[in-house]
């Protein structure tokens, strides 16, 4: 992944640079909200690449809020932004922006969300489908039996729906065979928090706490989680998955209260999807390495590989790749328990 970074970036700025100083790149970016902490790292780590690029960014966050989103992403193109990368809070919704933005002679790349029925140009990913798999796998490793929940993510985010088909194809069989249960299946509205802990509150009563292991969908559906389960005595003893590798989720994790998270490194997916606005803005060919369907055409992809993080890898991954500090991850378990770091 980082060879092909750099490929892209020498290309850049070797061919590319004198182009843009005379004509400097507006690069839309669209958010569908930057309360997560995932996603202020991503606006930050792209902004900071294509501005090194020569480019400028104009970032807007909707707050979750669909009319919000496309009434800003229309003020974009009317501000003569050059290329748009849209992180959809409903795929189908911001789909619609697409024949517009094309109709302006504006290609449209939609970022780690897809966007659907529509003629997108590209879409880059880390492949939600595998985090799905990574996830379930995980949990069916450590407990091969046993009632399971599923959380899942925003019903209006099609990665959510992603997720779910890759950690179905792992669990199916178990299913099967009669040695996990599904005891609950409910999906998280936003991703949010609060409603996660709302939900496996519930998922606690109905089941007089008879629930094994809870395949969350994301690190906030897993706070949610592992908030419920500590009111009932449980945190620690129920297996919980996530993804993103928040810093409270890598917290839980050392601390014993999640499962496991999986890592997407921030920095690969921000700093390619910079490259890929700056090439789509100046008409450059952007390889990829695989397509979706989002139910309009084969949309051309560029996939990155998610990674499985548990207490035994975290510093050689998302400590040592500088995503989370040592010293944040471990504020609350005692000095004397820290790994050696060299």
């Amino acid at each position: 992944m980082k060879k092909v970074l750099l490929v892209f970036l020498v290309f850049l700025l070797t061919f590319g640079g004198a182009v843009l100083a005379k004509d400097e790149i507006l690069i839309g970016l669209s958010v569908a909200n930057l309360q997560l902490e995932r996603w202020q790292k991503d606006r930050d780590i792209f902004v900071d690449t294509a501005e090194k690029l020569g480019a400028k960014v104009i970032v807007q966050s909707a707050n979750n809020d669909d009319l919000l989103q496309v009434s800003q992403v229309e003020n974009m193109m009317n501000q003569g932004a050059d290329v748009l990368v849209i992180i959809a809070h409903d795929g189908y919704i911001m789909g619609s922006v697409v024949e517009e933005a094309h109709a302006n002679g504006i290609p449209v790349i939609a970022y780690d969300r897809l966007l659907m029925e529509c003629d997108l140009d590209y879409y880059i990913t880390f492949d939600p489908i595998r985090i799905g798999e990574i996830q379930a796998q995980y949990l069916v490793d450590k407990k091969p039996e046993g009632n399971y929940f599923l959380l899942g993510g925003s019903p209006t985010d099609m990665n959510a729906h992603f997720v779910r088909e890759g950690q179905m194809k792992v669990l199916q069989p178990y299913i099967d065979s009669g040695a996990i249960k599904i005891v609950g299946d409910q999906w998280a509205k936003d991703w949010s928090t609060q409603e996660a802990m709302k939900i496996v509150e519930n998922a606690l009563t109905a089941t007089q706490n008879q629930i094994d292991a809870i395949v969350a969908s994301n690190d906030s559906t897993a706070g949610g989680a592992v908030e419920a389960l500590k009111e009932q005595g449980l945190a620690g003893k129920v297996l919980v998955s996530g993804q993103d590798a928040d810093l409270v989720a890598c917290q839980r994790i050392v601390e014993g209260t999640q499962t496991v998270t999986v890592y997407k490194p921030i920095r690969d997916i921000a700093t390619m999807a910079a490259i890929m606005a700056v090439s789509a803005a100046k008409d450059i060919h952007i390889v990829t390495n695989g397509t979706i369907n989002n139910e309009y055409k084969e949309v051309p992809t560029f996939f990155l590989e998610p990674i499985p993080v548990d207490k035994t890898n975290i510093v050689e991954t998302v400590i040592k790749d500088g995503f989370q500090k040592l010293e944040d991850v471990y504020k609350n378990v005692p000095k004397s328990q820290w790994p050696k770091v060299d």
